[in-house]
This record gives structure tokens, sequence and C-alpha cells, in this order.
């Protein structure tokens, strides 16, 4: 990889960009403040034990901040977990993993 690449570069993987993407666009939407996410992601970082990435840590953060604002629950959120790592676990390498529709 041209060390222009790298500096092109600015999520490490798909999912960080599309996590972002979703805070950006929740916010973005009314259904919260950036500044109140930005606390509560800033109160998670600080929290932290520094084993885990940025990434990791927003995603605990964001699903926490999403139950706090009652716009997910931990019994959906776990349900929907477990159907993506049911479908990652079932794809073929090399294959986009696909959530269906039930």
């Amino acid at each position: 990889m041209r060390q222009s690449d790298l500096q092109e570069q600015v999520f490490a993987e798909p999912w960080h960009a599309q996590l972002f993407a979703t805070t950006t666009t929740l916010a973005s939407a009314g259904h919260f403040e950036w500044k109140d996410w930005a606390n509560h992601f800033s109160t998670a970082l600080k929290s932290s034990d520094g084993e885990a990435a940025y990434y990791e840590i927003w995603l605990e953060a964001f699903e926490e901040f999403l139950v706090i604002r009652h716009l997910a629950d931990n019994k959906e959120l776990a349900k929907l977990k477990g159907a993506w790592t049911n479908a990652f676990l079932k794809t073929p390498h090399g294959a986009p993993v696909e959530l269906s529709r039930q």
C-alpha cells in the first residue's frame, strides 16, 4: 500500500464507517443531540481499560446510549447480534454476510 493510500484511509474497517454513519444519521435525524452522545462516548473512553479498540468502545457505548435513550432495548440488540453471528457462521469464506428477514 502506498503512503498516499494510507493517508486517504479514514476508517480501518468498513464496519467502523458504518457505525460512524449510523451514529451521525440518528443524531442528524433528531433522535439525540450530538453533544449528548459525545459526552457519553467520552465517559466510555475514559473508563475503558485500554485493552479495547476505539471502535469497539464506540460500539459498546453506542448500544448502551441507544438503550438509555429508549431507541433500542437489550433484548432486541441481543436477538440482532445472535442473528448476525449465525449469518456470519453460515456464510462461506469470501462471500458477503447477509442477514435474512424473518
